[in-house]
């Protein structure tokens, strides 16, 4: 059994990489829509509504509030670390989807798209499977990766017919009906895809282990 004073410093240690690396992925996010503020495309609906950028912040806020209380040698209530889960799952998509289906089509520069497509992914991915401080994830609750984009789609759909406006080619509706629907079927099907990766390497030890988040009495 590993003492708590022996845990401490790798929780520290584990602590700073989550919090740097959220605060990294923010500058970076502030930077490039400062950029676009400069050049006169600063509208904020645009820019938040790539669900890529969604994600990445709403990732990083997470990692900077867990990476604190880790630092701060506090647990880590439970219900952050299911949100940092869920968070991690949509990464996994944004990485697939845009490497392998719509590589290059984003307008941010090539080392901003590195950075929020590949590098935040996969440093985020692998904090999952290798750090054993997450509870296990039940699965009961794997539906609750659904309604964040359900409800990204429909603001995105409700968008397109209004302002003509949408963040990724294959949500045009002039596409046809057939072809969103196959679409949104893929993407939440994918989401819940990863998810399932996600749950099932919360109930991993990992190779590098810290103190557990607080867990609640639940059944996987």
């Amino acid at each position: 059994m590993i003492s708590d004073a022996a845990l401490h410093p790798r929780a520290i240690l584990v602590g700073i990489g989550r919090a740097g690396s959220g605060l990294v992925i923010t500058a970076v996010l502030v930077y490039v829509y400062a950029v676009r503020i400069a050049v006169g495309d600063g509208n904020p609906f645009d820019y938040f509504g790539y669900f890529t950028n969604q994600t990445s912040l709403l990732t990083s806020l997470i990692l900077i509030a867990t990476g604190t209380l880790a630092v701060l040698d506090r647990p880590v209530p439970a219900s952050l670390t299911f949100v940092r889960g869920i968070a991690t799952a949509y990464l996994l998509v944004v990485a697939v989807i845009y490497n392998l289906l719509v590589p290059g089509t984003g307008t941010a520069p090539p080392w901003v798209s590195a950075i929020l497509h590949i590098i935040f992914p996969l440093l985020v991915a692998l904090d999952w499977l290798l750090v054993g401080d997450r509870p296990r994830l039940p699965w009961r609750r794997l539906w609750m990766l659904l309604p964040y984009p359900v409800l990204w789609l429909t603001t995105v759909l409700i968008r397109a017919v209004t302002d003509g406006w949408v963040p990724y080619g294959f949500l045009l509706p002039e596409r046809g009906i057939a072809s969103l629907i196959v679409h949104i079927v893929g993407l939440l099907a994918a989401i819940i895809a990863a998810g399932a990766l996600v749950w099932t390497a919360s109930r991993s030890r990992g190779v590098f282990y810290v103190r557990a988040a607080e867990r609640p009495p639940h059944r996987a």
